[in-house]
């Protein structure tokens, strides 16, 4: 699998992230161990999860799996705080004290005394920025973290986190980004990929198979034993149906069965493969299909059928971000 540079920095990862949110839920350790063997034999290495993920146990079951299944050193662990942890005020957020006591609660469940990369899951408006800033600093100068991203900023946001670590020197530089991202959902194109392209971090895509919906699998029906079956996921899923993304999901078929290849295959290297992106996470139940992204990684888009695949899912743009286009 290629590797490529994560934004403006020295950390080097796998073109495909994978995701650990179903992990602690809907897939247990044993179909976990399976996904992370495949990955990692695929040459995978960047491994998503966070402290929310079913309440923790995406992290306990990943530590596990680092001392007895793979390697730590063939691993790069991401994993993200800011949600919401416990109860009252500082039971989330992005103040100091819950930032390092969520860090702390997070590396002893993983079993480790460091992450690769550490990353704000969301923007909290009732703390100063600077105030969170300071705690990835202190994550990173005591060694509990060795980069810095963010995920789910808005493009101001994106702008005025990074510019306020490059400001002065000795600051921890944000290096990624995480966003939802794929032909169903390309709004991050008006302000955050430019703003990350723009003060150097990489696009981790999430959801890159817009929930789903790009394989085809709800095409005409909700299959049983899929999630959107769940009454868990299927708002979740619902979010992003509509007419337009029907004639996206049919476009995508189309071109899929062009090339002999998969709905899948077509989605996953349409985003993997736009400006900024340096790796989609792909999430899977199951390690078969896990393997289905991982079989698809070989996927490469004519020119042709890139530009179409543009023009039918185009986000809408007006003031300002049209003038960019004069």
């Amino acid at each position: 699998m290629e590797q490529r540079a994560l934004g403006r920095s020295g950390l080097v990862v796998s073109r495909l992230a994978l995701g650990t949110m179903t992990w602690g839920r809907d897939t247990d350790e044993d179909e976990a161990a399976m996904q992370l063997t495949a990955f990692v034999d695929a040459g995978g290495t960047l491994v998503d999860t966070a402290d929310v993920y079913c309440d923790g146990e995406s992290e306990r079951i990943l530590g596990h799996l680092l001392a007895d299944v793979v390697p730590r050193s063939d691993v790069l662990v991401a994993t993200k705080a800011a949600g919401r942890t416990g109860p009252g005020p500082m039971g989330r957020g992005a103040s100091r004290g819950h930032l390092l006591a969520a860090l702390d609660a997070s590396l002893q469940r993983l079993g480790l005394d460091h992450v690769d990369l550490w990353q704000l899951h969301a923007w909290d408006d009732a703390t100063p920025l600077e105030e969170t800033l300071a705690a990835c600093d202190l994550a990173v100068s005591s060694g509990r973290a060795r980069y810095i991203g963010i995920s789910n900023f808005s493009g101001w946001q994106t702008a005025q986190a990074a510019t306020w670590q490059r400001a002065w020197p000795g600051r921890t530089p944000i290096v990624s980004t995480q966003m939802e991202y794929s032909l169903l959902q390309r709004g991050v194109e008006r302000e955050v990929v430019p703003a990350a392209e723009a003060l150097g971090l990489g696009v981790l895509a999430w959801s890159p198979l817009g929930r789903g919906l790009l394989t085809g699998k709800y095409r005409h029906s909700t299959p049983s034993e899929s999630r959107g079956a769940s009454q868990q996921w299927q708002v979740f899923i619902d979010g992003l149906r509509s007419a337009k993304s029907d004639r996206i999901v049919e476009a995508v078929i189309t071109a899929a069965e062009g090339l002999g290849t998969s709905p899948l295959g077509v989605a996953l290297a349409w985003v993997r493969d736009r400006p900024g992106v340096v790796a989609p996470v792909v999430g899977a139940r199951t390690a078969q299909q896990l393997q289905a992204s991982l079989d698809a990684d070989g996927v490469r888009l004519p020119a042709a059928i890139r530009t179409a695949l543009e023009d039918v899912s185009a986000a809408p743009a007006g003031y300002p971000e049209r003038l960019a286009e004069r």
